[in-house]
């Protein structure tokens, strides 16, 4: 039987090879701690839940949704967008509702690519951005993130024949897996540089709300764009609503960029059940309380793991944004994040990702997911720092 050279790329996945190391590790006998994956463990708010419920017992919503179905989702999305950023947005054609934004996200390349084009991808950075990018037969050129440039791209440094047969930028801040966030005046060089050689400019944007002592909220890239000239932003209801298992999710940005991805859409999907959606609504138009509460709880264990990791003499820096902890491995693992990993979980049960499998770039770290209680954060560490003690 023979395959398409397209699935070559896509055979090394870091969760993927996570989640074999783990089932490894189940069939030894060990109990995981699993901090490999940012699947938040908190409960989606009662007004969502309360709004999926009582769809469930409506049989006009057990239908298949198209389009112009997803318009009350699509107008919620536009007035939060407003309320937020202050960004007018037409429901009509600037909003696409999308069953997590990792699904436009992967499928946005198609619209743009043609076989052979560079996509300008931060390293590290989220592998589904990578993975579409294959999809659509095009190179990609890693724009590399170092601690001395506070996880940001240096624009200038990307060579010029590369950005010659370049048709797409991505960027995402707060960033996974750095952790890193950016200010107005980054995304304004973006668009500029964008604007200049003629890309699309894509923004993932997942953890506008999971931010920390005070910090703002981060800018959108359609602050920097408010023509909507080159721009599309991803916004996904995993982390801020807690809905992750319900996928759901929503474009917003250039009208033509929107009308692309739908055409994509319209070829592979129709829409998730009416009753997620309305779901969806109730969470962006009613109490963000919950929100807030989300935001406290991720804070709170961030500081009992840094404390617990600084106490065994692993120094790290608390993170401002995100529910995850980025952390430089300490020798002699340095070039070894992924043998690091997998010993781990195999001889102690905790489960992280290895730093390389976001990116040539993140190799020497280790990304630690915030998704238990400091309790068992605080036995994570134990466990890690007994495995620190007996290896190298």
């Amino acid at each position: 039987m023979r395959f398409a050279n397209r699935l070559q790329a896509l055979s090394s996945n870091v969760f993927a090879d996570m989640d074999r190391a783990k089932t490894q590790a189940i069939s030894a006998g060990k109990t995981i701690i699993d901090l490999s994956l940012g699947s938040s463990d908190l409960p989606a708010s009662e007004i969502a839940i309360t709004a999926i419920e009582e769809s469930l017992h409506d049989p006009t919503t057990h239908g298949y949704l198209l389009h112009h179905g997803t318009l009350p989702f699509r107008e919620a999305a536009a007035q939060w967008y407003t309320q937020r950023f202050g960004i007018p947005i037409d429901p009509h054609t600037e909003v696409l509702a999308l069953i997590g934004s990792q699904e436009g996200t992967a499928h946005l390349p198609l619209t743009i690519l043609n076989p052979g084009d560079f996509a300008l991808l931060l390293d590290p950075g989220y592998p589904s951005h990578a993975g579409g990018v294959y999809l659509a037969g095009g190179q990609i050129y890693g724009m590399p993130l170092l601690a001395e440039n506070h996880f940001l791209p240096i624009f200038s440094d990307i060579p010029a024949s590369v950005v010659d047969q370049a048709r797409l930028m991505v960027l995402s801040y707060p960033h996974n897996p750095t952790t890193a966030i950016a200010s107005l005046s980054f995304f304004e060089e973006a668009v500029a540089f964008c604007q200049q050689h003629d890309l699309v400019l894509v923004h993932d944007f997942p953890y506008v709300d999971i931010v920390f002592e005070g910090i703002t909220s981060p800018p959108s890239i359609l602050q920097a764009d408010l023509n909507k000239s080159v721009s599309i932003e991803f916004f996904t209801f995993s982390k801020s609503y807690n809905m992750g298992g319900f996928r759901i999710g929503y474009a917003v940005g250039n009208a033509q960029l929107i009308k692309a991805l739908r055409q994509v859409k319209a070829m592979v999907d129709f829409n998730q059940y009416r009753g997620i959606l309305k779901g969806a609504i109730a969470a962006l138009e009613g109490s963000q309380d919950s929100v807030q509460q989300t935001v406290i709880k991720f804070q709170q264990r961030r500081d009992a793991f840094i404390k617990a990791l600084n106490q065994i003499n692993w120094p790290v820096d608390p993170p401002q944004a995100t529910m995850y902890v980025w952390a430089k491995l300490p020798e002699p693992w340095q070039q070894k994040s992924v043998e690091f990993c997998t010993q781990l979980v195999l001889e102690t049960g905790v489960a992280v990702s290895p730093g390389a499998g976001f990116g040539k770039q993140g190799e020497g770290y280790v990304r630690f997911a915030l998704v238990h209680d400091p309790d068992v954060l605080e036995i994570a560490v134990e466990k890690i720092a007994n495995f620190l003690s007996i290896k190298p």
